[in-house]
């Protein structure tokens, strides 16, 4: 039997998640879906607290931000997204139904791994604060966001050299915490088997 789910508005009573304000290691946090600063342009958490993350992921993240801080010193994670209820990610389907950007979006009956609290996105901040040109911009939904056309995109000019190598601490620190990225977003990394987790883990509502 699927776990049974759980309301965001429980989540801070939840043993298994904990807040991304106590998360160590430098772990700076801006929830762009909580203000009007991501891809759709309007606050899609409305009062909504989703700082959290389900522990097993919050533990790897801090895994990941000593590795980076240990090999890059003065350089942190900040985190652009972590649990997404399934109410959001319903609301932001149902308002890009229609056009291509719902490639970008689990399809609400799926579910994303956003809601199970085992998806974050994020980026790197520099010893002054400031993130990192990765080349494109968290939410930037276009084929130069896509790790799978890095290749490509350096050959022809698109990409640089220096945005590869950004992508690719990023990418090593959550490797190496146990974190997997996909084919689309830069940013975006996912803990644990995904098939796993939407059969074995509660979602959030």
């Amino acid at each position: 039997m699927p776990a049974a789910p759980i309301r965001i508005e429980d989540i801070a009573q939840h043993p298994h998640f904990r807040p991304l304000s106590r998360l160590r290691h430098g772990i700076a946090v801006d929830l762009r879906y909580a203000s009007a600063d991501n891809f759709v342009g309007h606050a899609v958490y409305d009062g909504i607290d989703c700082a959290w993350l389900r522990r097993e992921a919050a533990d790897a993240l801090e895994h990941a931000a000593a590795w980076l801080h240990a090999r890059r010193p003065g350089y942190r994670l900040l985190v652009l997204d972590a649990l997404r209820p399934q109410r959001v990610q319903q609301r932001l389907w149902d308002e890009l139904q229609g056009t291509p950007l719902t490639m970008y979006l689990a399809p609400p009956e799926r579910g994303s791994i956003h809601s199970f609290g085992m998806a974050v996105d994020l980026t790197v901040l520099d010893p002054a604060g400031r993130e990192v040109d990765m080349g494109a911009g968290f939410d930037e939904m276009t084929l130069v966001s896509h790790p799978d056309h890095e290749a490509e995109h350096l050959a022809q000019g698109v990409l640089t050299a220096q945005h590869l190598t950004e992508r690719g601490w990023l990418r090593a620190a959550m490797r190496e915490a146990g974190f997997h990225g996909i084919a689309t977003e830069w940013w975006h990394f996912d803990y644990g088997d995904r098939d796993a987790v939407r059969r074995d883990l509660p979602r959030v509502l």
